[in-house]
């Protein structure tokens, strides 16, 4: 691993509470949750949220108001609202409903892909350059994920060099953004930096970004190694929601409110206010019943009631 590198002077949060958080939910979240859920992530100061996922209602029941919540949505000028599109068919209602930033996905485990996507990698990239060249003629953005970079429930450890040969292949589909997923939350300090630092050798650190499970406590370190790389976007979940129901242990996206108490005391901007931030995980894990996953927000909240 190199010398340390300079910290950035501010971060774009990307918020993924609405759809990675909300898709492992067993219990169905009302339409109208949803959306006031999103809208009031918008008043805090965060510039991207993630809206929804068209995806089968058979696959993904949570997510089968897709087309509800972005009617009801009101959108401001200023936040994207980017949805998550798994094929041509998702792609067809996501235009349908007026979208101008979608996500794909593709995996850096064959046996992952195989579990999730029901596909090989090869079979994945070909169905996401139908998706990517459909939306792009239509001048909707397309962010890439790619996931399990850091480790696979089934394969275990992931070569850097496959997900640096997969992240220029969504490059060369056009994202302008490709998320780096820890699925599973298995990466450490040093291993995040060598992938980001061998990844952005092949596609420019100013294209990627990190998404990173806190399943082995390690999602802020390894926010922090991938800053010391000249990562300067991050995928965070308000409360702590979710997690992927497809990698067996893997929960906990890494709360935003976490993230942004951590880059806020490191004097790195934001743009997002905590306090009302914090609110608003309180109120969603209120409705989901159970406390905010953020250890911020545990933390304020006990400090209040000293």
């Amino acid at each position: 691993m190199k010398g340390q590198g300079r910290m950035p002077a501010a971060v774009r949060l990307v918020e993924v509470g609405p759809r990675d958080g909300l898709q492992a939910e067993k219990t169905p979240v009302p339409t109208a949750v949803k959306v006031a859920l999103i809208e009031r992530l918008g008043d805090t100061g965060l510039t991207t949220i993630e809206a929804t996922s068209f995806v089968s209602p058979r696959a993904v029941p949570q997510m089968a108001d897709h087309a509800d919540v972005m009617r009801l949505l009101r959108r401001r000028a200023d936040v994207a609202y980017p949805v998550l599109v798994p094929n041509l068919k998702g792609w067809e209602q996501a235009r349908q409903a007026g979208v101008s930033e979608i996500a794909v996905f593709i995996s850096a485990s064959e046996a992952f892909s195989r579990a999730n996507l029901n596909c090989t990698i090869a079979a994945s990239l070909e169905r996401v350059a139908a998706v990517a060249a459909a939306a792009l003629a239509q001048g909707v953005r397309v962010r890439g994920y790619i996931s399990c970079v850091l480790g696979c429930p089934f394969e275990g450890h992931v070569a850097p060099s496959v997900v640096a040969r997969l992240a220029r292949a969504l490059a060369d589909l056009g994202c302008y953004e490709i998320s780096l997923g820890d699925t599973i939350g298995t990466g450490t300090p040093g291993a995040t930096r060598d992938m980001v630092e061998l990844v952005a050798g092949e596609v420019g650190i100013g294209r990627l970004a990190g998404h990173f499970h806190d399943t082995y406590g390690q999602a802020l370190a390894n926010i922090h190694a991938a800053l010391q790389a000249g990562m300067t976007v991050f995928d965070a979940s308000v409360a702590g929601l979710g997690g992927c129901p497809y990698a067996p242990g893997a929960t906990g996206n890494v709360a935003t409110e976490d993230v942004v108490y951590m880059l806020h005391g490191m004097g790195i901007a934001t743009g997002v206010d905590l306090d009302k931030l914090r609110a608003v995980g309180d109120d969603i894990s209120r409705h989901l019943g159970r406390p905010s996953q953020s250890r911020v927000a545990r933390a304020l909240a006990a400090r209040r009631a000293a």
